[in-house]
């Protein structure tokens, strides 16, 4: 089974197009090795959601967030094992980073860990100058005068008179 799709024939017809495709490639790749540690991406309301990570074993010093150019990146390095003699190791301690594509104005607001549960805050603001807006049809300005074979012969009849 394949696991990729080329998409050259539609990189050649569609202008603009290539960062979509670019991230298609990208995603497609990565989402097979990408799957620790597991995550929920919840909607709360329209322009609010949130992303809950499974880091169990994780301090709050040993994760990284950072938000870049429409990029969210969680980084986990775990820390020393103070000298410890383990005889089995079950619980997944290992570093992760875990990327997420962020839509336009989409901020990251806030940032909790609690019960091995990283909880992550978005919310889409969209600026003032990007919301649509209505626009009011005024009506105190003349209308403009149109010109026409028969306005100009009333005009011309009156001017004989």
């Amino acid at each position: 089974m394949r696991n990729s799709f080329d998409f050259t024939p539609f990189r050649r017809s569609a202008v603009g197009f290539d960062r979509l495709f670019d991230m298609l490639e990208s995603s497609a790749a990565s989402s097979a090795a990408e799957n620790y540690p597991p995550f929920d991406l919840i909607r709360e309301g329209e322009h609010d959601y949130r992303i809950e990570l499974a880091v169990a074993g994780f301090k709050r010093d040993e994760i990284e967030i950072t938000s870049h150019q429409n990029v969210l990146i969680i980084r986990g390095r775990k820390g020393d094992d103070n000298g410890a003699d383990y005889i089995h190791r079950g619980i997944a301690t290992r570093s992760f980073e875990r990327r997420f594509a962020l839509a336009d104005h989409v901020q990251v607001t806030a940032a909790d860990l609690a019960d091995g549960m990283l909880a992550l805050t978005l919310k889409r603001e969209i600026p003032e100058a990007m919301k649509p807006r209505r626009i009011e049809i005024g009506g105190t300005a003349a209308a403009p005068r149109h010109d026409t074979i028969e306005s100009k012969a009333e005009q011309r009849e009156g001017a004989d008179a």
